[in-house]
């Protein structure tokens, strides 16, 4: 019979680790190569970590030294008006046939990090009841597909839409400044919005949806900020990305967007004390990686 544990993930498995995923993952409507994985590997292995014992790279279902089942995990700070907060979000994961029965004890793993918050932004439908058991919460089920250049133009006068890497002689929050350049450093779309109140932060990430280009908002401090900012921003995707749909999470219609809501394409659970914000996706598979809806 074999002898069964689950650890975390070492160096010294990386290679294995490696083999594992692209074999869960090379195949189906979006299979990922081994390239993929290893500049995962890679990005995690450089990563800095909250403070505190918290895995660099996640867990395995160790089979009498043959690894059968992973889970990868990314730790972040977040910062809440002033507070920091640990986010942990599930990247990856994957079971051997043989060994679904044992996906659960990886899955609570991650629950065992009582001061973070747990995300699962991208569940296969059938293990929506299985995390549910976890006592995982879903707080959003749906995306919103906006034509920012439709909407009204904003109150605010002067207003300057720039990316992150332009120099300003305004004050900036410094945690939103590391935000968006690890997202610009991860091929994301980083951007300010200035106005004579201050800086607002905007993240977004290019995708293909039905093959039709489009940018998925992944940052912002709230989505209201979005709404207010959408024609200027719309604008500057258009010209800089070639990007005039954006998509964002939602739970229905969002007031003050032309556009249309789908109900079922975002399936995003969460499991700890804080809620997460709709239109905060940072330090995610999504944001980071370009994985999911």
């Amino acid at each position: 019979m074999s002898r069964i544990k689950v650890r975390l993930i070492t160096d010294a498995d990386i290679p294995a680790a490696i083999n594992l995923l692209t074999r869960g993952y090379g195949s189906g409507r979006a299979p990922r190569s081994r390239n993929f994985w290893e500049d995962i590997i890679s990005c995690l292995s450089h990563r800095p970590l909250p403070a505190g014992e918290l895995p660099r790279y996640g867990y395995v279902i160790d089979s009498d030294g043959e690894l059968v089942g992973i889970l990868l995990l990314i730790f972040s700070t977040i910062w809440e008006n002033g507070k920091a907060k640990i986010r942990c979000n599930g990247l990856g994961l994957y079971v051997d046939p043989a060994f679904r029965l044992c996906a659960p004890l990886l899955i609570r793993k991650a629950s065992d990090f009582k001061d973070a918050t747990v995300l699962n932004l991208t569940p296969g439908k059938h293990t929506f009841r299985m995390i549910e058991a976890l006592s995982y919460v879903r707080y959003c089920d749906g995306i919103f597909v906006s034509i920012p250049l439709f909407s009204r133009a904003p109150k605010e006068a002067p207003l300057r839409v720039v990316d992150v890497h332009t120099k300003l002689d305004v004050l900036l929050d410094p945690h939103d400044r590391d935000l968006l350049l690890e997202h610009a450093d991860c091929g994301c779309t980083s951007l300010w919005c200035i106005t004579p109140q201050g800086a607002h932060p905007f993240v977004f990430r290019s995708r293909q949806v039905k093959k039709v280009p489009c940018a998925q908002l992944v940052y912002c401090r709230n989505v209201d900020d979005f709404v207010r900012f959408a024609r200027p921003i719309g604008l500057f995707l258009a010209r800089h990305t070639g990007r005039f749909l954006v998509l964002l999470d939602a739970n229905g219609p969002v007031q003050g967007l032309v556009g249309k809501y789908f109900a079922g394409k975002a399936n995003r659970y969460f499991r700890g004390s804080d809620r997460p914000r709709l239109g905060d996706l940072a330090y995610t598979e999504i944001s980071l990686f370009d994985i999911g809806p």
